[in-house]
């Protein structure tokens, strides 16, 4: 059974909202381009393969097995274009779903999936918002409060407004949001191969495909390690129902661990210099930002 989704008040199949990007000063703005938002992609993209129209289409379209970082790459560049780009952020949303128009698929049961399907489109940004408040939730020294929680959840509703997600797919608030996540996690979504595929691929790491023969062992050695420990924290921020889905283990020692490195980082990656903590178009942005507020304070105190 799943869970009804009540659409945002005022919204009618007449009406269109409204995109826009977003600007300093927003908690996306803010949190997005953190190193840590990668510690939770992992597990936000395991819960995109485990929806069947998902599964279909990235089974099919998607370079993750023989591409795994360069595909990894260029989402995380998606995502910081969709917090930090200005108006680009929109042309990127309307890029993304041009270039999932043709990205269609058939199972094998013969069940065609496609990528712009409502509910498969509104699950990858669902997805984020689960990424979010689990991140914070292992990996922040401060954590979110309900109201901060709500605060959030609005601006992804504005996300997915630019991303011209339906508005049955959005519940009207975070504390409704909540309820209906856990419905579609424990009713909706199923274990699949491409989810088995890509917790392999991300332990494993493959290297580039620009890094020549010769040195390949020696990116496993660099490699290996970092693979671990990425699928450690993807299976360690999976919902355990889904653990549960998938059969893996996951110890109380493991969950201690995992809470233990979480202090360390979020006690850490505070004190990082900007342009460490923050992804490279993110630390762009938000230093150009500054630069244009010095600007503007010089602006104001011309002789006139």
């Amino acid at each position: 059974m799943t869970a009804a989704v009540a659409p945002l008040d005022g919204t009618t199949r007449a009406t269109r909202p409204e995109r826009r990007p977003f600007e300093p000063g927003s908690r996306m703005w803010e949190d997005t381009g953190l190193i840590t938002f990668s510690l939770t992609a992992g597990s936000a993209f395991l819960l995109q393969t485990m929806e069947p129209s998902i599964a279909a289409v990235v089974d099919e379209h998607s370079a993750f097995r023989t591409d795994a970082l360069g595909r990894a790459a260029r989402s995380i560049a998606s995502v910081m274009m969709w917090i930090y780009g200005g108006e680009e952020a929109l042309a990127e949303a309307d890029r993304l779903r041009k270039m999932h128009t043709t990205l269609n698929s058939t199972d094998a049961n013969g069940v065609k999936h496609r990528a712009l399907s409502s509910g498969p489109w509104a699950w990858v940004l669902h997805t984020a918002i689960f990424a979010f408040t689990e991140g914070n939730k292992y990996f922040s020294s401060e954590k979110l409060t309900d109201a901060e929680k709500e605060e959030y959840y609005q601006e992804v509703v504005q996300l997915m407004h630019n991303f011209s997600v339906a508005p049955k797919e959005i519940p009207a608030s975070f504390a409704e949001w909540e309820p209906w996540f856990q419905d579609q996690i424990e009713n909706h979504l199923v274990p699949t191969n491409v989810a088995y595929d890509y917790l392999k691929v991300a332990r494993t790491l493959a290297p580039p495909k620009q890094i020549p023969t010769p040195l390949r062992p020696v990116w496993r050695v660099v490699a290996t390690p970092v693979g671990r420990m990425q699928h450690f924290f993807t299976i360690g921020t999976t919902p355990e129902i889904i653990r549960e889905k998938l059969d893996i283990p996951w110890t109380a020692n493991d969950e201690r661990t995992l809470r233990a490195l979480g202090w360390l980082i979020g006690h850490t990656v505070p004190h990082l210099p900007e342009r460490v903590r923050y992804f490279p178009i993110a630390y762009e942005a938000r230093r150009l930002e500054r630069d244009r507020a010095r600007l503007r304070k010089m602006i104001n105190l011309r002789p006139v």
